[in-house]
């Protein structure tokens, strides 16, 4: 589903130099990071890498999905957290591939509706939006 051109808030810029062994930098500045293969995939691990950041947009975006659905459901989701996990395999095309699963502990409700509100959020979320149908999403709770 694309969005109209008018539709767009906010565009976020980053630029990458030299690959997954260089460093990532945000057009404000407020990004600034070194990044290195991790030490599974044969590299140094010394910097952060593109699947912690992807990890870390994805969680961060989640959980303000969960915020959205929590206030249309008066639901209490304090003290919530959402965890992305992020892997990365070869595929059986031979090109690599991510899955990703989002583990949400919200302490305040039961797991029925702890559940319930991870589905709903997964269908707010952008982060999801992006990859469903692209990638394996699998919804947890802790």
């Amino acid at each position: 589903m694309a969005i109209q051109k008018i539709d767009v808030a906010y565009t976020a810029v980053a630029t990458a130099e030299n690959g997954r062994d260089g460093r990532v930098s945000s057009s404000d500045g407020n990004l600034d990071v070194v990044v290195n293969p991790p030490k599974e995939m044969g590299g140094s691990g010394a910097g952060t890498n593109p699947e912690q950041l992807f990890a870390a947009g994805y969680s961060a975006c989640f959980q303000g999905a969960l915020g959205v659905v929590a206030r249309q459901e008066k639901a209490d989701i304090s003290g919530s957290t959402v965890t992305a996990a992020v892997s990365i395999g070869k595929t059986e095309q031979g090109g690599f591939g991510l899955e990703v699963t989002i583990t949400a502990s919200i302490p305040n409700v039961d797991a029925a509706t702890a559940q319930a509100l991870i589905e709903k959020a997964h269908q707010v979320c952008p982060y999801s939006n992006a990859t469903r149908g692209n990638i394996k999403v699998d919804l947890a709770v802790a």
